[in-house]
């Protein structure tokens, strides 16, 4: 089977290096499908859930925003943060989806919407790997 070198990586961590033989990346135009061979780009990132295929064996991480560069065998995500369903505080995360929730539904004159959303998308991403409802 052919494969691919993914990287995830954090300011702080490289989280993943790994062959894959599949990715699922949540683009800024809508979700990213790389296979092997994939031609070569560099897109924004949002926060979302990232998936890819290890040995057989799906994956996920939720992450937030940031780049990937793809490449004839390479794979790079370079992200604000990244956590493994297990890392995800399911609490915390559901905290973060109401405050962000409440902030959009009753916006203040000084509210930044679009932090209020990414907040959102991100706190949903997390509860969606956590739960693995992906």
């Amino acid at each position: 089977m052919s494969t691919f070198i993914l990287e995830v990586a954090t300011p702080e961590k490289l989280v993943v290096r790994n062959d894959a033989s599949e990715a699922q990346i949540p683009g800024s135009a809508g979700m990213l499908g790389i296979l092997p061979g994939h031609a070569s780009l560099i897109s924004e990132i949002e926060a979302g859930e990232l998936t890819y295929i290890l040995e057989g064996k799906k994956r996920t991480l939720a992450v937030a925003k940031g780049w990937v560069q793809v490449t004839a065998n390479k794979v790079r995500v370079l992200v604000d943060s990244c956590e493994a369903p297990e890392e995800i505080d399911v609490k915390r995360a559901e905290e973060s989806l109401k405050r962000a929730n409440a902030r959009l539904l009753s916006p203040k004159q000084d509210l930044d919407i679009a932090r209020a959303l990414n907040a959102a998308k991100r706190a949903q991403a997390r509860l969606e790997v956590a739960r693995g409802n992906s």
